[in-house]
Order: C-alpha cells, then structure tokens, then sequence
C-alpha cells in the first residue's frame, strides 16, 4: 500500500459512537521517515489528510459496522476503539485496529479536549453515550513531539537524570507527558526509550509545533533525541 497513515479514534458503548477529529502519527525513527520503526515519534491533530468526506466514510464504512457486527456477534465493545487509516489514491483502507488510546495520537487529542473524559469513559462503561452531549474541542491544532533516549528504537541505557522539566513547564499552552521516567532520589530519569512526549497548543500547525520545540529545547538528558519534523506533512 502507498499513502498516508492516519489515525481515528472513537469512544463507544457497542451502540453509540462518538468519533474524535483525526491525528497522524510519525512512526519512523528520523525524519523525512527514514529509519526503522518505532512506537511513533510524534503527532497532530487535526490533519488535513483526513477531511470531512473521509471522516464520513470513516464513520459509515469502517466505525459503525464494526462495532454493529460485534454486537450482531454478542461481543459488544465498550471503551476506545482506534483505528489505523492508510489514504491512498484508490481510497481508504483499514491497516490495524487497537482498543485503546494511541500513543502518541491521544497527547494531542487531550490537549484539544474540553470536556470530561471521565464523564465520556463513565458513560460507555454504563452503555449510555446516546445521554452524552457532543464533545467540546478547542479549536487549535495541537503538536506532540516525543523525546526519546539516545539508541531507541534498539538498546538504550536507563536511569539518566532528566532536567529542564520545570521550565518547560513554564511555558503557556505546554504540557509534558511522562512515558518512560520514574523518579530516583527525588530527580526523575528515563526508564524507557520514549521518554516524554511533549506537546503544545497554537493557533496553527507551525505555531503549535514551535510551541512544543520551544519547550523541547528546554528539556535535557545524557542522549536526548527527537524528530525534528514532526507536523510537517499538515504544511506540505
């Protein structure tokens, strides 16, 4: 297949599908995409790959029979189901589904997200998102870049005290996702190859991914690394 990935994201209650704007994720290790594979360096949301035609056949062809058929099947699914798109120019085509939150699609999501969650989770728990009012987005773009330890996504040393953290915060519209850290004598360090995915709001794309490189910069380990490019595909 040639195209370009993205992902949609949905919450159901095996009935009721609520439908999350789309993201795409940058799973090679470099950037142009170059390198091996990884759990996904980066991503933004929202991505003009997927406009609303897509997002319709999205819902209509892939959602909603699927989640129908495992009704139909007496295996109804309830919770977050994510679907992985590739855009082609013969159409669209289903390449996984998972059922959970993409990592890192679900930074930027949350970034963008007004309402509550928890609500949202509660409700398809309980088999009751027909009761749920439409989300609340913020209308900007949203950017995560994932920082990563130096080796990933082969062997990588643990235990490098991370520092810049508190600065990064500093900073308006920045929030720093933890992944592979833990804390050591009061000081956190890695413990993982994606280490942090840090992310930020802006009023467009290139806004937002200054935004969140700006506070990268801030942030510093023996080894440190990220993509340089991600969002860049939404500028093209």
């Amino acid at each position: 297949l040639v195209g370009q990935e993205a992902s949609v994201l949905a919450i159901t209650d095996g009935q009721t599908i609520i439908t999350m704007p789309a993201a795409q994720d940058h799973k090679p290790a470099f950037d142009g995409d170059r390198g091996p594979n990884t759990g996904g360096m980066g991503a933004y949301s929202p991505t003009p790959l997927v406009s609303d035609e897509i997002m319709r056949n999205v819902e209509e062809k892939v959602l909603v029979p699927t989640v129908h058929q495992m009704k139909r099947s007496r295996r109804p699914f309830r919770g977050v189901l994510y679907a992985g798109l590739m855009i082609t120019k013969q159409g669209l085509k289903v390449l996984e589904y998972n059922v959970r939150f993409g990592d890192p699609e679900c930074q930027p999501l949350m970034m963008r997200l007004q309402s509550d969650l928890v609500d949202v989770l509660e409700a398809s728990a309980e088999e009751r998102l027909d009761e749920v009012a439409p989300l609340r987005w913020d209308p900007r773009p949203a950017v995560c870049v994932v920082m990563a330890s130096e080796g990933y996504p082969g062997n990588y040393e643990k235990g490098r005290p991370i520092r810049g953290l508190a600065e990064a915060a500093e900073l308006s519209h920045v929030k720093v996702f933890h992944a592979g850290t833990k804390i050591v004598d009061q000081q956190p360090v890695t413990s993982g190859g994606r280490v942090l995915g840090v992310t930020a709001l802006g009023d467009t794309v290139s806004g937002a991914k200054l935004q969140a490189y700006t506070a990268v910069k801030c942030i510093r380990w023996d080894g440190a690394w990220c993509r340089k490019d991600i969002s860049d595909k939404a500028l093209l």
